[in-house]
């Protein structure tokens, strides 16, 4: 089967090469995908820098999450093969992957392979955050890289709930289409003042929560714009520099920083509340009242030029590979 792997660490565009190989067996409690299509997610280009929580084992398959077809089952497996499945592995950009049988949803008919293969990540992540956020109806939310696809998930959701949100972003293409999505108030942190722009926004108060993916100075500046006892969420460091935290907004405002990571957050909660969540993801994404679209699609033999294409600012949708 051919699969993009790596030797070693580093920047993706020079050490991902397709490598043909041979076609896995799933063993106990696993089985075996065969892949329709896989997206490239930004905690798929961290692991293959070594940058994420997870460290690769090398050589190793990239790729977190993607939808495919079950062919083969291991020992205690109860599943039948033939079913559509969306699943996380480590090395989903691959013909084939090994999942464990308890990382698989099986998706709906109505749901299209392109959404299906984005189901897990930025989904799961997105319902998540907004719950562990904290803000009512008519609070204020604020989430750095608003134009990112989990940006657009959370504007979509938040919009749902009533909560207002303010979203920043670098560059004002993408503007309008944010607005049209539900996101209250949209500032140019490369133009404006974001601490002064949120308190005017805000009457001065400030706003509840912050989800943050940039870090570095974003993240600096947009920890002064939280209310007293608000919390700001860390779930990405896209600038790969860590914020400054100023300790006596902290202490007098009395202040929450806490990281996030899906992986923690799937194994902390009950599996009732995981099962509630991804019966309601998938209500909304099928309903189609939350939109995931997906800009590009591209072959694996062409895994270079889909990872830049990935980088590139500006983008409106995701961006898939098709094995």
């Amino acid at each position: 089967m051919k699969s993009i792997t790596f030797d070693q660490t580093g920047k993706p565009t020079d050490i991902l090469k397709l490598t043909e190989l041979s076609t896995p067996e799933p063993g106990p409690n696993e089985v075996r995908v065969k892949v329709i299509a896989a997206p490239i997610n930004p905690s798929d280009i961290m692991f293959v820098q070594n940058l994420y929580g997870i460290r690769p084992q090398l050589p190793s398959g990239a790729g977190f999450e993607g939808v495919g077809i079950v062919e083969a089952v291991g020992e205690g497996v109860q599943m039948r093969t033939g079913i559509r499945v969306s699943f996380t592995s480590i090395g989903t950009w691959s013909e084939y992957a090994i999942a464990h049988h308890r990382s698989l949803i099986p998706v709906p008919d109505a749901m299209s392979d392109e959404v299906a293969a984005q189901l897990f990540v930025n989904p799961f992540t997105a319902y998540a955050m907004v719950q562990d956020s904290g803000v009512p109806e008519g609070g204020w939310l604020m989430l750095t890289a608003a134009g990112s696809a989990f940006g657009k998930l959370v504007i979509q959701l938040c919009a749902m709930r009533g909560i207002k949100t303010i979203g920043t972003v670098r560059r004002d293409e993408m503007n309008d289409e944010l607005k049209a999505l539900g996101l209250t108030e949209v500032i140019n942190t490369e133009s404006e003042n974001l601490a002064a722009r949120v308190k005017q926004i805000t009457d001065g108060v400030g706003v509840a929560c912050i989800l943050d993916a940039v870090g570095g100075h974003t993240a600096t500046e947009a920890i002064k714009c939280l209310a007293r006892g608000g919390k700001m969420l860390i779930y990405g460091l896209m600038s790969l520099q860590d914020p400054v935290l100023n300790a006596g907004l902290l202490i007098f405002r009395e202040l929450t920083v806490k990281g996030f990571w899906l992986t923690d957050w799937m194994r902390r909660v009950d599996s009732q509340t995981r099962m509630d969540v991804a019966q309601n993801v998938i209500g909304l994404l099928t309903s189609g009242k939350i939109q995931m679209p997906v800009e590009a699609t591209y072959p694996l033999h062409e895994i270079t030029e889909a990872v830049e294409h990935a980088d590139r600012p500006g983008r409106r949708g995701k961006i898939l590979l098709k094995p």
